[in-house]
């Protein structure tokens, strides 16, 4: 269903638009839940940059395969996070699990 896919990747772009500046800005909520600058705090800004620069790439020049190999991939990685921070209390862990659950939904449901 292409209105999941549609709510998927803007969900993607509203919230990676002020994660992206709040960690190119330093803010302090970015600090607290991604630690200071650092080289892998700036490979996930790049990161998350990619994601979203694809993700309005894909409502403009809609293609179901692409987006269902974008939301495939935020699912595993935002599922793992848990994992590799440590903890389901960070803020960013909670966020990636929620977005986790609308992206498995608009994977089944398409």
């Amino acid at each position: 269903m292409q209105l999941l896919i549609t709510v998927s990747l803007l969900v993607n772009i509203i919230v990676l638009v002020p994660v992206c500046a709040g960690l190119a800005r330093n803010a302090s909520w970015a600090q607290a839940t991604y630690g200071p600058p650092s080289a892998g705090r700036s490979i996930l800004l790049s990161v998350y940059m990619a994601i979203g620069l694809v993700s309005a790439i894909l409502l403009f020049v809609p293609d179901p395969g692409f987006a269902a190999a974008l939301l495939l991939v935020q699912v595993v990685y935002k599922v793992t996070t848990p994992l590799t921070v440590g903890t389901f209390r960070n803020p960013a862990v909670i966020s990636n699990l929620l977005i986790a659950a609308l992206h498995t939904v608009t994977l089944a449901m398409t």
